[in-house]
């Protein structure tokens, strides 16, 4: 089966009716939300998505969905910080809707989700630190009776496949340091995904959401279950194959639409590849680089160096990753012949070489703003309870007393390039 063929079986087999995606799909909003009511709390940047605004709007008019409150609610800034969750939850608590329609991104897809459990849940707890963590939404609703208003997620960018999913990431600005909401609770109740209107995003905010797309895949590969290991090694060397066929042709011409196509369904994958298993190390340091870098963008930089400290332990799993970086043209050695440690960096250095071939960075020495202190705010994030479930999803877990002896080197080696630092616990 074709790629692509393939990867929309798989989205079809993973939410049936719930999602609807393609191309020239955005018209469809206005059915959908009528199932909800006559009235839509619609959240988004009306500036630089206006076209795609005016389209939902046409098409709520034409089914008799109205605007709730008569103005489109402004959306969160990037990486979602925590007073645009406030914000939007008031618009929520103000207009009372029928169902609550997000337009735009991760950021913007993450702060209605953590909105609606603020505006639905009040009166169990108004602060957003009551909920990070994994299932606590869920506990919520069930000792109060609530329940959340309906949402509908509109994705616009092939990044994080949060129309998709359970999480929901929240950035407190002032310590620079982003905190995740787990809980299928917050699951969009419908999401659409036209993929032709990424052709209107810019090629490095498509970079970025590619990359972070292969990162979902990547990590929960590696770290996948017995049990999962079919399902997931499908859905990852799928999106891991359409990502790295199909960057370059996007950075060449950005109304490639074939190739949006091909970038909007490997994200998805991404999207039903943490609803499978989870993420792990480069995901959990990303958190404590969102004042310097897009998540995507750390995610991809982290993820070579924390493929060589895990290789000893998922030797099969990086021979299958391999042999599509090898195919491609980015690994030239013979994977066949190396084992543990040694594979791992021949793979890694692959995974730098794609990256290199798209102009992108590949150590955090090359973000501007970067400095030791990140390193130590990342260490400091890894022992965290609220973050522990990323330790617990490695291939080779950590807990928080081996953090500074195992992942501080695999930082400074991300620092340089130098994969000689990282220590191997197998």
């Amino acid at each position: 089966m074709e790629l692509k063929e393939k990867a929309v079986q798989l989205l079809k087999n993973f939410k049936g009716d719930n999602y609807v995606f393609g191309i020239g799909k955005l018209d469809e909003i206005g059915r959908i939300a009528n199932q909800y009511g006559k009235s839509a709390l619609v959240i988004s940047n009306n500036t630089y998505l206006s076209l795609v605004v005016n389209k939902v709007m046409d098409s709520l008019n034409k089914h008799g969905v109205k605007l709730a409150g008569e103005k489109i609610v402004p959306d969160a800034k990037p990486n979602c910080p925590r007073e645009d969750v406030y914000r939007i939850e008031s618009y929520i608590l103000h207009f009372q809707p029928d169902c609550i329609i997000a337009v735009g991104g991760g950021s913007t897809l993450d702060s209605a989700k953590a909105a609606n459990v603020l505006a639905s849940l009040g009166k169990y707890s108004p602060e957003i630190e009551s909920y990070f963590g994994t299932g606590l939404v869920s506990k919520a609703l069930e000792k109060t009776g609530g329940k959340l208003w309906p949402l509908i997620a509109i994705q616009t960018a092939a990044s994080s496949g949060s129309h998709l999913t359970k999480y929901s990431n929240v950035t407190d600005p002032i310590i620079g340091q982003k905190k995740l909401i787990v809980d299928e609770a917050i699951i969009p109740n419908k999401a659409l995904f036209d993929y032709q209107v990424t052709t209107s995003m810019p090629s490095a905010l498509t970079i970025d959401g590619a990359l972070d797309g292969i990162a979902h895949c990547l990590e929960v590969f590696e770290g996948i279950s017995e049990k999962n290991y079919e399902l997931a090694k499908e859905i990852a060397l799928t999106a891991i194959e359409l990502v790295i066929k199909n960057c370059r042709s996007v950075l060449d011409n950005p109304h490639n639409i074939e190739a949006r196509e091909a970038i909007g369904l490997a994200t998805d994958l991404g999207g039903y590849a943490i609803m499978v298993g989870g993420t792990n190390g480069a995901h959990l340091t990303s958190f404590s680089l969102v004042d310097i870098s897009s998540h995507g963008r750390a995610c991809a930089i982290m993820n070579p160096y924390y493929t060589v400290f895990f290789a000893p332990a998922i030797e099969q799993k990086l021979r299958l990753i391999g042999k599509i970086y090898k195919k491609a043209g980015f690994i030239k050695t013979n994977l066949d012949n190396l084992v543990g440690r040694d594979l791992g960096i021949a793979v890694a250095e692959g995974m730098i070489s794609f990256s290199k071939s798209i102009n992108y960075p590949t150590t955090l020495s090359e973000l501007p703003g970067f400095t030791e202190k990140h390193i130590e705010r990342a260490l400091v994030a890894a022992k965290n309870p609220q973050l522990d479930m990323k330790l617990k999803n490695m291939p080779v877990p950590l807990n928080a007393s081996l953090v500074d002896e195992y992942m501080r080197p695999i930082l400074e080696a991300a620092k340089t390039g130098d994969f000689s630092i990282i220590k191997n616990i197998l």
